[in-house]
């Protein structure tokens, strides 16, 4: 059979790099092209006709769900697999609302991010194991509230998403990077980034000036005990 080919769509180069060296030994996979941002890959999907969209989700110019949810009417028939780090629900959800075949997170080994390609190649749906509890909680959550009356919702200004609000709050708490990556079953690098973006929407660039922002916005606080 004739590989599959594969565009990869991430900002960062050296995550492009070692996709490609992942993927170069897979007789059956061919990457064909990338981009950096979603309006760079509209152009290389009307030029190359890939079979498989790799898509980051955070890009500058248009991000990942931007581009997903332009897809089906700009290139019907284009399967796209999110390769992420952030497995947030809301992440999550709007990938899969915007008709993504699949979802892997980036700490993923080899062997499932081919599998995933093949299976999503072959018209299936693949999700990871913890992006699959995710949509799977996402779905109770949704059946739990339509039988209770609603709860009051509490400020977000800072718009942080459900993880955001659980690991500043284990911060909070006096839990370190590893602590917290053990406690939720991810690699610190993964809470590192989390870390970082909540520090960037909060407007900090110490962990000591995020905590004195907790203790100075009831709000905030009320944010992350909600989480």
């Amino acid at each position: 059979m004739e590989p599959i080919k594969v565009l990869l769509v991430d900002d960062h180069e050296i995550v492009r790099n070692g996709i490609k060296m992942l993927l170069e030994h897979d007789k059956n996979i061919e990457v064909i092209g990338e981009a950096s941002n979603g309006l760079e890959a509209l152009d290389q999907i009307k030029m190359l006709h890939p079979d498989i969209l790799i898509l980051d989700i955070r890009m500058p110019v248009m991000n990942g769900i931007e581009l997903a949810q332009m897809l089906p009417e700009q290139a019907p028939g284009l399967k796209t697999l999110i390769l992420s780090m952030h497995d947030d629900a809301e992440y999550v959800t709007k990938t899969v609302e915007s008709g993504a075949f699949g979802y892997v997170l980036k700490d993923t080994s080899k062997d499932e991010f081919i599998k995933a390609i093949k299976t999503i190649y072959e018209g299936n749906k693949y999700f990871c194991g913890d992006i699959s509890n995710v949509l799977v909680n996402q779905y109770l959550n949704v059946i739990e509230k339509s039988d209770t009356q609603a709860p009051v919702e509490t400020s977000n200004e800072y718009h942080l998403t459900k993880r955001e609000k659980q690991i500043l709050g284990l911060l909070y708490q006096g839990q370190n990077n590893k602590e917290i990556a053990d406690q939720l079953g991810k690699s610190i690098r993964t809470i590192e980034t989390h870390r970082f973006n909540i520090m960037k929407k909060i407007g900090v660039t110490s962990v000591t000036d995020l905590f004195r922002r907790v203790e100075q916005e009831p709000q905030l606080k009320q944010v992350i005990t909600s989480a």
